[in-house]
């Protein structure tokens, strides 16, 4: 928008400007100015020429300019009145400038034109000085139609005050329109920050051209129908996985008071939905400001294994924490444990029989010596209810629940191919300075 305002300027101005250019010189050469005018040289080679004589006399001497000039100009003739009331003249000076010799000294300059040839009759009277002093001049040398002068004159005017305009518009415009639209680039600046993580926010009207006001009270009325249904939708979800826990409390305690193998076959189905419900609470949790521990990971990843070990131990799996460096981050310990619960049920269910939970300072990682998962599918298995098998069991919200909660966290989790072929997840957290 800025780069088309300033291009299209600039050209409605040189064209606008070009245009009286034009106008300017053909106005010029147009115009009844007409006639014949007298080349200046012809006052100073007829000063140069006037001398004083072995008398004191002032006379005319042929000097080579002035022999020069009367070769090219016959009818060359001129008359100067000096300072002490003498005159000289030179040539044969026309009977209508006759009488005005004796007045020059009246005369500050003139210009006169003739129109019939040979044009005898254009004369011009300038103050000179020569070898023997200041003198007023009238005289008739070489001569050129007079629009040449105005259209040289006239170029040279018009040139400059095109150029002079354009090297302003080019420097002044850029300026006004990046100054004009300042607030726009803001107001874009400003969008650019918002997201879902950073709701509430609102783009400024304060310094936004009149003409895009309507769209940015627009937009930010959007803004708030958004947040609006985000919320709702967020309360109601919550109160959903709020709800959910106590009959998924009893659900569970039956299962394990059951002693028929296949009711109790039920309780990881049973405990995977019940670390779904806590997640979506954890979620609503964050979004509401749960304040943030230093958390030690080695500490958190053994008590996980411990509670998960009996489970996966009757399944026929293993576990393992392995701490290739001790590492704290700052974060809701209650939020992290549910999502390496989650991300140990997932590698239990789609992996092999071998679950390793690894710290490498804020970095935490679970890995499987399962199949493993397709790169083309990395970024896929985070999206809701997606699964790499459509049968499996599962609700398909578990990896993206993982994701947000440590989004929220301001930290990453990304997918990495075991050496065993298995997966990785690899959770990284902003390291905790001491």
């Amino acid at each position: 928008m800025k780069t088309r305002l300033v291009t299209g300027y600039l050209v409605l101005q040189f064209l606008a400007i070009a245009a009286t250019a034009v106008g300017f010189i053909v106005f010029f050469v147009n115009s009844s100015l007409d006639g014949m005018y007298v080349e200046e040289i012809i006052v100073k080679v007829a000063a140069d020429s006037i001398v004083r004589d072995a008398t004191g006399t002032a006379v005319v001497e042929v000097t080579p300019e002035l022999a020069k000039l009367r070769n090219e100009t016959p009818a060359i003739w001129f008359a100067a009145r000096l300072g002490d009331g003498n005159t000289v003249t030179f040539g044969r000076v026309p009977a209508e400038f006759a009488s005005l010799v004796d007045h020059l000294d009246k005369l500050a300059s003139a210009d006169m034109r003739g129109q019939f040839a040979p044009f005898t009759l254009s004369a011009i009277v300038r103050q000179a000085s020569g070898p023997i002093g200041d003198m007023k001049i009238i005289a008739h040398g070489r001569v050129k139609p007079f629009t040449a002068l105005i259209t040289l004159a006239s170029n040279i005017v018009a040139i400059t005050i095109f150029l002079t305009l354009a090297l302003v518009s080019i420097v002044a415009t850029p300026m006004i329109v990046k100054c004009a639209l300042a607030g726009v680039i803001k107001t874009a600046e400003e969008a650019q920050g918002i997201d879902a993580e950073r709701r509430g926010l609102r783009l400024s009207e304060d310094k936004v051209p009149r003409e895009v006001g309507p769209l940015v009270r627009a937009f930010n009325e959007a803004l708030g129908r958004l947040d609006e249904g985000y919320d709702r939708q967020h309360r109601f979800i919550a109160s959903a996985a709020h709800e959910l826990r106590t009959p998924i409390a009893i659900l569970r305690m039956k299962i394990d008071a059951a002693k028929d193998k296949g009711m109790r076959s039920l309780l990881p189905d049973v405990s995977r939905l019940a670390n779904l419900s806590e997640q979506l609470l954890d979620l609503h949790r964050l979004d509401n400001g749960t304040p943030s521990d230093r958390t030690d990971l080695v500490v958190l990843a053994r008590s996980v294994a411990g509670d998960m070990a009996p489970m996966l131990i009757a399944s026929g799996k293993t576990i393992e924490v392995v701490v290739v460096q001790p590492g704290s981050i700052m974060g809701n310990a209650g939020s992290i444990e549910r999502v390496l619960t989650n991300l140990i049920q997932n590698a239990v269910e789609h992996g092999g029989d071998k679950v390793v939970v690894r710290i490498g300072g804020p970095v935490l990682e679970v890995e499987d010596n399962g199949p493993g998962i397709p790169g083309e599918e990395h970024e896929r298995v985070f999206e809701p209810f997606h699964r790499l098998r459509p049968r499996s069991s599962g609700t398909g919200l578990g990896l993206d629940l993982v994701k947000q909660v440590v989004i929220h966290h301001r930290g990453s989790v990304t997918i990495a191919t075991a050496s065993s072929g298995g997966t990785i997840m690899r959770l990284k957290f902003p390291a905790v300075r001491d």
